[in-house]
C-alpha cells in the first residue's frame, strides 16, 4: 500500500533512511530541514500489507524525485506517481533502485556517478603554497559572487537563476554552506556542502577558475570543507565522475562505496 506521508510518518522515514545514512543524506536531510508540509517537498511510502512495516519511500523536492528501499518494492506505484506530478525534470538515487523504473518510465538522459563517502581525513603534510589563501565562508551576500565563478564552468553554466536561488535557500536554512578563496576582490575557487544532516552532508560546486588550476585551490578548499563537517560529527560524501577528480578526493580519504544515477525525464 502507497500512501502519502506526514508527519507522524517521521520515526518511520528516519529508521528506515538510517540504515544506510550516506546513501539517504538527501532524504534525512530534507525531512530533518523542510518536514512533510512544504509546497516544494512530499513524501510518499510503501507499507507492508503483513506487518505494516514502511520499506519504500519517494521523496519529491521540487521537480526532482528520489527513491529509496529495501528488497522488492511497488515500482509501478511509484512511477505513476512521478508520471502524474505537475513538475518533473529528474529521477535520481542509488543505481540499483533507479534503474528498476527503466522499464516504466522512459527517460529522456541518464548520468551515472561513483558515490564516495569520507569517515576520516588522511594525513596532510600541511597546506603549502595555498596557506597565504583565507577561507572565506559565504554569506546570502556572497552568492552572486560565487555564482559568477560558476557561470564560467562549463558543468554549472545552464543552471543560472536555480542556482542562485538554490544557494540562497541553503545558506538561509543552513542545510549547506560555502567556502571559497578570493584574488584582487573575485571569487577564484570554491567548494560547497549541500543536504547538511545530523548524520552526513554532501560536497557539491567544487570549482576552480581556469586561470588558477593545477594549484591545488580545490583540494585545499574540500579539506577544510570536510575537516569541519566532520568535527562536527558527520559523515561527508560526494559524486564524481572524473577519474582525476576521483584521485583527488580518495587522497584525502574518500571511498567508492556504490553508483548514483541521474535520469532526467
Amino acid at each position: 500500500m502507497i500512501r502519502k506521508l506526514t508527519e507522524a510518518d517521521r520515526e518511520s522515514v528516519m529508521q528506515l533512511a538510517g540504515r544506510e545514512p550516506s546513501l539517504n543524506l538527501f532524504i534525512i536531510g530534507d525531512v530533518e530541514n523542510f518536514g512533510f508540509e512544504t509546497d516544494f517537498q512530499e513524501l510518499w511510502g510503501e507499507f507492508d500489507a503483513a506487518d505494516g512495516r514502511l520499506k519504500a519511500v519517494l521523496l519529491r523536492y521540487d521537480g526532482s524525485f528520489l527513491p529509496y528501499a529495501e528488497g522488492d518494492f511497488d515500482v509501478q506505484g511509484f512511477a505513476e506517481l512521478v508520471l502524474s506530478g505537475k513538475k518533473k525534470e529528474m529521477m535520481s538515487g542509488s543505481s540499483p533502485i533507479v534503474d528498476r523504473f527503466v522499464r516504466e518510465i522512459s527517460f529522456a538522459k541518464e548520468k551515472r556517478l561513483h558515490f564516495a563517502e569520507l569517515t576520516a581525513l588522511q594525513e596532510s603534510g600541511g597546506m603549502g603554497a595555498n596557506s597565504h589563501f583565507e577561507i572565506r565562508q559565504s554569506g546570502v551576500e556572497d552568492v552572486e559572487a560565487v555564482c559568477s565563478l560558476l557561470d564560467q564552468i562549463q558543468e554549472f553554466v545552464s543552471s543560472g537563476e536555480s542556482m542562485r536561488s538554490g544557494m540562497r535557500r541553503k545558506l538561509e536554512s543552513s542545510t549547506g554552506r560555502s567556502y571559497f578563496v578570493e584574488k584582487e576582490g573575485k571569487v577564484i575557487a570554491v567548494a560547497s556542502s549541500t543536504a547538511e544532516n545530523s548524520l552526513s552532508a554532501m560536497i557539491v560546486g567544487v570549482a576552480t577558475h581556469p586561470e588558477y588550476r593545477g594549484q591545488g585551490l580545490a583540494s585545499y578548499l574540500v579539506r577544510r570543507l570536510c575537516a569541519d563537517l566532520l568535527a562536527e560529527g558527520r559523515t561527508v560524501c560526494l559524486f564524481y565522475d572524473n577519474p582525476v577528480a576521483g584521485s583527488i578526493y580518495k587522497r584525502l580519504g574518500f571511498k567508492d562505496i556504490g553508483q548514483w544515477s541521474m535520469m532526467y525525464l
